[in-house]
């Protein structure tokens, strides 16, 4: 059964799609068989693997309200080990349709469960809030990684959404938990950025990931070409990164 994964923060501008386009990609390139689902109605993941989201048929939204199956709506990519369950804006709408359905909190992970055999990872890309979307995707998870901007207003948010995930843990989901705080935009010339990230590691401890993703441009260019950094630019600073960062997180479940 693969493991789901959600890469989640409320705050938004902190690499948190970046971190799960580009970690969904390297796990491929490590060999994994992976699904990258985006449900966040910006659909900006999406078309970070050049789907062209205005011109789709099926995506997540028509999953989530039961107009089709899931398998009817993954894209199976020209890159190897790799799919996506895309969205579009129409899922901005979705959650008013949500609300009145049986089991809303669950309709994620219901559909998840169909397919989830044949991956060995499952990569969330959630949106930049606490909402229904999110805690679907919390309760159809495993566990969650968190990429955290090292700056003083990234902090104010931390136990706001750490009390979410002990919320949907004690109320949906016994068995989640937080996999890894992953630092982003990282700037080590700068004192704030030691600063903040010493309080974030005392916060989280071993949670945190040793590599950290650097400010790169080539990162922020990426999405506008419709592929993932490795594509871009292979041997760019955040390409490595992301490299090294997969690794990490393959090495540690391999141990648990």
């Amino acid at each position: 059964m693969g493991k789901i994964v959600s890469i989640t923060n409320q705050k938004g501008g902190v690499g948190k799609t970046t971190t799960a386009v580009s970690l969904a990609y390297a796990l491929a390139e490590e060999g994994k068989k992976t699904l990258f689902v985006d449900i966040d109605p910006q659909a900006n993941g999406t078309s970070s693997y050049g789907i062209q989201r205005q011109t789709l048929e099926n995506s997540v939204y028509e999953v989530l309200i039961g107009k089709c199956d899931i398998q009817d709506a993954i894209v199976v990519t020209k890159y190897s080990n790799i799919d996506i369950l895309p969205t579009n804006m129409n899922l901005a709408g979705a959650e008013i349709e949500m609300v009145a359905m049986e089991n809303r909190e669950g309709l994620l992970k219901a559909a998840l469960n169909k397919i989830r055999h044949r991956y060995d990872f499952i990569i969330i890309d959630c949106p930049p809030s606490l909402s229904l979307l999110t805690l679907n995707a919390l309760n159809a998870s495993n566990s969650v990684i968190i990429p955290l901007q090292p700056e003083y207003l990234a902090l104010e948010g931390v136990a706001q959404l750490v009390n979410t995930i002990k919320l949907v843990k004690s109320r949906y989901n016994p068995a989640l938990f937080i996999e890894g705080v992953l630092l982003t935009m990282y700037d080590g010339r700068m004192n704030v950025t030691l600063q903040v990230a010493g309080e974030i590691k005392r916060y989280f401890g071993d949670k945190v990931y040793k590599t950290v993703i650097a400010r790169n441009v080539r990162l922020s260019e990426a999405p506008s070409h419709g592929v993932p950094i490795q594509i871009y630019d292979r041997y760019s600073k955040g390409a490595l990164a992301y490299r090294e960062m997969a690794r990490e997180f393959l090495s540690k479940n391999k141990e648990n």
